[in-house]
């Protein structure tokens, strides 16, 4: 079974994320930015759905480390955010992730999405 971490500080936001994926994924979770690059170093992930807004670590920060470090560079990050002002999905890209899901999450998108990414 493929892992998705999913880092989310909101219980709210991470239990619908993990509602949706549980049945077809192993899910690790993490509620801070640290917590969240230290849940990918130890689980190495096949996938990371990131919040971009977080304590400890903004998404922008947890995703230059990921892309820094060699053994985890090549998991693909979506950025699952709130942030939907213009601009905001192209720094995503800019920062590194491989996708853009802005909240609230329309669930669909979501799969397509994560079965988009997820080798």
């Amino acid at each position: 079974m493929k892992k998705i971490l999913i880092v989310e500080d909101v219980e709210m936001n991470r239990d619908l994320l993990v509602q949706l994926l549980e049945d077809d994924y192993e899910l690790v979770e993490a509620t801070d930015g640290k917590k969240g690059l230290e849940a990918a170093t130890s689980e190495k992930p096949d996938l990371i759905l990131l919040d971009i807004s977080l304590p400890e670590m903004d998404g922008w920060e947890v995703t230059r480390a990921i892309r820094g470090d060699e053994a985890l560079k090549h998991i693909p990050i979506i950025a699952v955010t709130a942030h939907a002002m213009a601009g905001d999905e192209d720094k995503a890209y800019e920062q590194g992730c491989n996708a853009y899901l802005s909240k609230p999450i329309d669930e669909d998108e979501l799969w397509a999405k994560v079965a988009e990414h997820i080798a």
